[in-house]
């Protein structure tokens, strides 16, 4: 979208230019200074204008990265919680057909973690 200020300020700097050269034909001064004064006008409020659409470019661009950064989250956060429930069901599966072995496996690692804590406090 065009903001009007672009619009508006090339109308006036057209009109001041035109202004400006048909006091430069005729030798009317004023005409001239206050054409060329209308074209500067214009071209400030055109300038005005491109600034304001660069920074509305700049803000939507921005919506766009952080909807793009909220649907990455989403879907990683997702697939996070696909592995570990099939991780879960993994180690249930291995629990339930090696009860004796993973019983084995977590007194050790209790034990290992005994150690550890008990090592730090002395």
């Amino acid at each position: 979208m065009v903001d009007t200020d672009r619009i508006t300020g090339a109308a006036k700097e057209l009109g001041g230019s035109i202004q400006g050269a048909v006091g430069d034909l005729t030798g009317r001064r004023s005409d001239s200074v206050e054409g060329r004064l209308r074209e500067a006008q214009g071209s400030a409020e055109n300038l005005y204008g491109q600034a304001k659409d660069a920074v509305r470019h700049a803000a939507d661009r921005a919506g766009d990265y952080a909807d793009d950064a909220y649907e990455y989250a989403e879907d990683a956060y997702e697939r996070g919680a696909r592995s570990l429930r099939r991780g879960t069901r993994e180690v249930s599966d291995q629990v339930a057909e090696y009860p004796l072995a993973s019983l084995l496996i977590a007194g050790f690692v209790g034990f290992g973690i005994g150690l550890l804590v008990n090592a730090n406090r002395d």
